[in-house]
């Protein structure tokens, strides 16, 4: 009995020799296996950015630039973000750029009118962005305006880029209306200039937020609400509340841009501020892909359950020809005297080669 015990204990003893070994190698392994080294060096820098609702299409662009910068820094630059509301309220979030609560967000621009009168532009209806090119064409030539420029600069916040909305349409319960005239007495969740048009055509307009509206919709205090198509719609899951949907009225959008406090900004080092800028493209390649690749899981799934709108030709030429210009010239003459309306409105159709 002694001798087996003396056996095994010899046994045990030269795995635990072995394992030690091994462990010793592995460790040395490990330490001298390279990390990926940093593209860009800097100093540990963590910014917040303000968001609501969950991950979906419209924050592609964030994530790409979290993650691209996260990346090329070796952790260095965190760019986190929080969902939710989680830092503040989407209809405070320029107010919080403002006194520098987090260093980037994103705010839409009907949320607010009164805080950003210029940028109200890109909410008029029937705006030329027949395609992804002049989209992103204008938001970025309307970006650059003195005068967006300046209410902007007046809240602390410097856009990067825009989400490049698509255009909206209506997803409604009810009666589907298959004339303007249908629209008449319906309580419709469109802001800015959309809302100004569908009011043209009889429509009540209501600006609620994204995550008040499915709500609204279930308890019938809405008729209708137009979002981004089709990505928006499905992400707050609008179609389970409703039985149409329009698919070429395309009235419009609104904008909602990415922006870093200015502050912020202007303390990162040199080299960071660099990398944000380098990363643009790839950051707009992705938010804009993200809404082709969801528009091909949406559009069928929407047209298998609900009944789909669409509007004859001379009825969409009545609704742009009632609803569009003169919206826009109304718009014009209400804030020429507070900035430079009429020239913002130039530089969307000269972006792509129009004049107005």
């Amino acid at each position: 009995t002694q001798r087996r015990i003396r056996i095994m204990r010899a046994i045990y003893l030269s795995s635990v020799a072995i394992f030690s070994v091994f462990g010793l190698l592995s460790a040395e392994l490990i330490l001298s296996t390279p990390t990926k080294a940093a593209e860009v060096d800097g100093p540990k820098i963590k910014w917040d950015v303000s968001l609501w609702g969950k991950k979906r299409a419209f924050t592609a662009g964030v994530e790409e630039l979290s993650a691209l910068v996260r990346s090329k820094t070796g952790g260095n630059f965190n760019i986190v973000l929080h969902y939710g509301g989680a830092l503040s309220k989407s209809r405070e979030n320029l107010d919080g750029i403002s006194i520098d609560a987090f260093q980037a967000a994103m705010f839409c621009n009907f949320y607010h009118p009164k805080k950003n009168p210029a940028l109200m532009s890109l909410t008029m209806p029937f705006l030329p962005m027949s395609s992804w090119e002049n989209n992103r064409k204008i938001r970025d030539a309307v970006y650059a305006h003195p005068a967006v420029k300046k209410e902007l600069a007046k809240w602390n916040a410097m856009t990067y880029t825009s989400s490049y909305l698509p255009q909206y349409e209506f997803l409604g319960r009810g009666k589907p209306p298959a004339t303007l005239s249908d629209w008449k007495g319906l309580t419709v969740r469109a802001g800015g200039g959309v809302g100004r048009a569908m009011k043209v055509i009889g429509a009540t307009p209501t600006s609620s937020t994204a995550t008040e509206v499915y709500t609204g919709v279930q308890q019938g205090t809405m008729d209708a609400a137009s979002f981004p198509f089709t990505y928006s719609h499905v992400a707050y899951k609008i179609h389970e509340v409703t039985q149409w949907f329009t698919s070429n009225l395309s009235p419009g959008t609104s904008d909602c841009p990415v922006v870093f406090s200015i502050n912020a900004y202007k303390k990162l080092p040199n080299q960071y501020q660099k990398l944000l800028m380098d990363v643009k493209e790839d950051v707009i390649k992705a938010q804009i892909q993200a809404y082709i690749d969801i528009d091909k899981k949406n559009l069928p799934m929407l047209k298998a359950k609900l009944k789909e709108v669409k509007f004859s030709k001379d009825e969409l030429a009545k609704f742009r020809a009632a609803a569009g210009k003169p919206v826009i010239d109304k718009w014009i003459s209400e804030n020429q005297g507070k900035f430079d309306a009429r020239g913002v409105i130039n530089t969307i159709f000269a972006a792509v080669g129009r004049k107005y």
